[in-house]
């Protein structure tokens, strides 16, 4: 029996837990004499033992010896114990098994969180959500047709790998070179020049595996994330836009390159079913949280997939749209803030969104003359027609100053966090129905 292999020899756990059980005898005894002065024959047919010394003091005061020492005793067997199971599972926690231990419980205890979107904004929020819990599942928009997902899309009829790939790696345990490997992009090499190692791996997983939901999970595995991350839909559907003058793009890729109004977004073939678990993963979470990323060609086309802006609005998890911090080109020229989640709502249906997260931080001047040079801006937080549209806004700094403008992983996670706690001690989603049914009512206008 396999259970019978704890006992074979250079597992390196007999021995402690030998100690272990010794200490459990140690601390029976010591029980015993504590609560019965005239235990002394009892011990030596039970244990068979003969204390010689418990007939040189009193019971009491043996009885403590005895406990004390099995406690001990105990101790060093168990914490040795757990050293060598995690010494062979996980041997880069060896030296903080306690806080290793401690970590994983109460990760497992945190908010279920449900974030939708795709692109490097999707990616940067799970760097930040996965300080705080490890019940996150991503749901990636799979309508990417440029670059390295691009070829591998055409060539092996897959979906888009690169999306999945990032959102993999930003939830991953720790930082590894696993990591920076998932990461590496070839700048040479006949048919490798372009192409990522994540991408590729993803690739040969799912031939391997024989479907891409499955080779997500084993890789998942590989990289020890914190959570899930799910592909909004597993059939091949391409992006098409309808522009302002009438024109229709199809491709992700296209589409901010025409520098024309967007008019709206859809899929092609527009009957694209949802994953299963992205719809039970919705049903379940306590809070959805839609971007931050490409408006028209990383948020909206997820909720453009049949019945997912539909489990959202029936939810009873309140949704928050985390709002870019600057506009982009092609795509969302002169917007504000309002104007992204009108947008939003025009897809996929009014009263979607419950909470917007905007940046209210000035942008150090040297980036912002380095985007004008883009035709990009910072999105203006309107917060007053915000508010006539319905929706709460959240007033945060969230940006990070490196040499491109991005939200901040860790102010941006916290301000979500504290949202939750918000809502939770104000009881206005959790414990006061009428406010929730209110809300869904104001939802179905």
């Amino acid at each position: 029996m396999k259970k019978l292999l704890w006992l074979y020899p250079g597992m390196r756990i007999k021995r402690w837990m030998f100690l272990s059980f010794l200490g459990a005898m140690f601390f029976g005894a010591g029980l015993i004499l504590i609560t019965n002065a005239e235990a002394s024959s009892f011990l030596r047919s039970v244990y068979l033992v003969k204390f010689s010394f418990a007939r040189e003091g009193t019971p009491l005061g043996t009885g403590v010896l005895l406990l004390v020492t099995g406690v001990l005793l105990g101790f060093i067997g168990f914490w040795n114990t757990m050293n060598s199971v995690i010494k062979v599972l996980a041997p880069e926690q060896e030296k903080d098994v306690a806080e290793f231990i401690y970590q994983k419980h109460h990760l497992k205890r945190g908010p279920k969180i449900v974030v939708v979107g795709g692109g490097t904004g999707l990616s940067v929020l799970l760097k930040g959500l996965k300080s705080y819990t490890s019940n996150i599942t991503a749901i990636v928009t799979v309508a990417d047709d440029g670059g390295s997902s691009g070829k591998i899309r055409g060539e092996f009829g897959i979906l888009p790998p690169g999306d999945i790939r990032n959102c993999l790696v930003a939830l991953a345990d720790k930082e590894s070179l696993m990591e920076e490997l998932f990461q590496h992009r070839f700048s040479n090499g006949h048919g490798l020049a372009g192409h990522n190692t994540g991408n590729l791996l993803l690739t040969a997983m799912t031939q391997i595996a024989g479907d891409f939901q499955t080779a997500i999970r084993e890789l998942s595995k590989v990289l020890a994330i914190r959570g899930q991350v799910l592909p909004a839909t597993l059939k091949d559907c391409a992006l098409c836009a309808e522009l302002e003058d009438g024109t229709v793009i199809e491709g992700e890729s296209k589409i901010p390159r025409t520098n024309k109004p967007i008019k709206r977004v859809f899929l092609r073939p527009g009957n694209c079913e949802p994953v299963p678990e992205a719809i039970s993963a919705i049903n379940d979470a306590d809070i959805i949280i839609l971007g931050p990323g490409s408006l028209y060609t990383s948020i909206i086309p997820n909720l453009l997939v049949c019945g997912m802006a539909d489990a959202i609005r029936r939810s009873s998890a309140v949704t928050v749209y985390v709002c870019n911090i600057m506009t982009q080109p092609g795509e969302t020229d002169g917007y504000t803030a309002s104007q992204h989640i009108k947008a939003i709502h025009q897809h996929a249906g009014s009263g979607l969104v419950d909470y917007a997260i905007v940046n209210n931080e000035n942008i150090p001047n040297k980036l912002l003359r380095k985007y004008k040079d883009d035709g990009a801006v910072p999105v203006r937080p309107d917060i007053k027609n915000i508010e006539n549209m319905g929706v709460n806004p959240v007033k945060r700094n969230l940006v990070y100053e490196t040499d491109v403008v991005r939200h901040n992983p860790g102010k941006l996670a916290k301000s979500i966090i504290e949202l939750i706690g918000q809502l939770k001690s104000s009881q206005e989603k959790f414990l006061l129905p009428n406010l929730f049914l209110a809300r869904q009512k104001f939802r179905e206008m």
